[in-house]
């Protein structure tokens, strides 16, 4: 395998996740003009946006084992080309007549929004990070926070692409159809060009020419040939995960993270339209923007950090992790109690940067814990348990604005950095008592 293929990879990956982030960003980016035509509630979108992840949590029962048990390569597509076909079918939803009944709006927006594109989300985020990390052992960090990158690159972009689709296209519907039809394109691209393992990416390359050097271990084979020689128990996972303390302590900060991320895609938007007056390409700009860019190069710039410190100081990802976290709690409350929107806008920015200093790590804090037969696993185990409790931000956020207005915003935004401070005491159970006795040593 020639070395430059785990580059190429993590592009392609990185071109999907950029999909499967913007996707999720346009709803948010979207809810004024959606809200005004289907006749919603902000109760009602609130419910859209946490059930949305409590069917990530639920399906992650399944997607963990699944991811590693079967080839990544065809998790990782087929889950692309789902959810974005069911974000292209969002461009038709409204109240449907189905055999002489009449389903509202609200329901159908649930199936195809919350649990039809949960269900295509959910098997990608248990299987990208075993096959960065397999293909990446010494540039691991620099790796998974380039894939990360992606994900700010997508919320960052979606609301300019957003205001500019909207005043091109006209509607709403058009926007969330071109990035479903985009989407799908990249999905069909994969099934040739994505490779699963180690050995098949060095099978192409030597057909080529190419001479393998250092082979990632892996024990998975291609779909369709057989299913992984030496399958882990999907217990067994479950067990060991259960039995690291750090691994919990790792998903507490990890749940605060979806805890505030699932209430700030939604509905900072709209916060800013309500608060300022500003219109909904501008509020959807201002607020994706500038928060994006700052932790995409807050992530860069923290994935070189900790590839260059954590050998030889082993807890540098955890101790990086739990300052991000206290560091960007004030900044949160903060966004709710600014009084301009300049001020606003340069409290998202700031609460970018200790974002992506968390995020940089999410992934590889737990596997400095958790050996490579039961990431997957793991994985899956992270996003029931974050999915579950973090999404119940968005009815939280929903319920409060329904309530009490701008002054509900407010409330929620302390709220979400209350969170961050919670998730930061729990960490640090593991970087002061547990982290030394669970660490393994690849």
């Amino acid at each position: 395998m020639k070395s430059g293929y785990k580059w190429v990879m993590l592009a392609m990956l990185s071109c999907a996740f950029f999909f499967h982030q913007a996707d999720r960003a346009l709803f948010g980016l979207l809810t004024i003009p959606i809200q005004d035509e289907l006749h919603l509630t902000d109760v009602q979108i609130g419910w859209i946006n946490t059930v949305l992840s409590w069917t990530l949590a639920g399906m992650a029962f399944v997607a963990g084992p699944v991811g590693d048990r079967f080839s990544r390569k065809w998790i990782i597509t087929l889950s692309l080309i789902s959810w974005s076909l069911m974000t292209f079918m969002m461009g038709f939803v409204g109240d449907w007549t189905l055999f002489g009944f009449v389903i509202p709006a609200f329901f159908v927006v649930m199936f195809f929004r919350s649990i039809a594109t949960g269900v295509g989300e959910s098997f990608y985020g248990p299987c990208y990070p075993p096959l960065i990390a397999a293909f990446h052992k010494e540039t691991r960090s620099i790796a998974l926070s380039i894939h990360q990158g992606a994900l700010y690159f997508g919320l960052m972009t979606s609301g300019v692409i957003t205001a500019w689709a909207l005043g091109v296209l006209g509607t709403w519907r058009h926007v969330f159809m071109v990035f479903g039809g985009a989407g799908f394109a990249l999905g069909v691209f994969f099934i040739f060009a994505l490779r699963d393992t180690a050995s098949e990416a060095a099978g192409h390359d030597q057909a080529k020419g190419g001479v393998e050097q250092n082979q990632p271990d892996s024990k998975i084979r291609e779909f369709g040939d057989s299913i992984i020689a030496s399958r882990p128990s999907f217990f067994a996972g479950l067990v060991y995960f259960f039995k690291k303390p750090s691994a919990w302590c790792a998903m507490a900060g990890f749940v605060a993270i979806v805890f505030v991320n699932n209430a700030y895609l939604f509905w900072a938007p709209k916060f800013m339209a309500m608060k300022f007056g500003t219109s909904v390409g501008e509020a959807g700009t201002q607020t994706m923007l500038y928060h994006h860019l700052f932790a995409f190069l807050a992530i860069m710039a923290g994935g070189l950090l900790t590839d260059r410190y954590v050998k030889r100081m082993p807890r540098f990802r955890l101790g990086f992790q739990i300052l991000a976290l206290l560091c960007g709690a004030p900044c949160l409350v903060l966004i709710g109690f600014a009084d301009a929107a300049a001020a606003m806008i340069a409290l998202t920015a700031a609460y970018g940067v200790f974002r992506g200093f968390f995020e940089v790590n999410t992934h590889a804090s737990l596997f400095d814990v958790i050996p490579p037969q039961y990431r997957s696993t793991s994985v899956g185990v992270f996003t029931v348990f974050a999915f579950f409790f973090g999404g119940l931000s968005g009815v939280v956020m929903g319920a409060l604005s329904q309530r009490f207005g701008v002054c509900g915003f407010e409330i929620g935004f302390a709220l979400m950095g209350g969170a961050y401070v919670v998730g930061a005491l729990l960490m640090m159970v593991s970087f002061f008592f547990t982290f030394r006795r669970d660490r393994i040593v690849e």
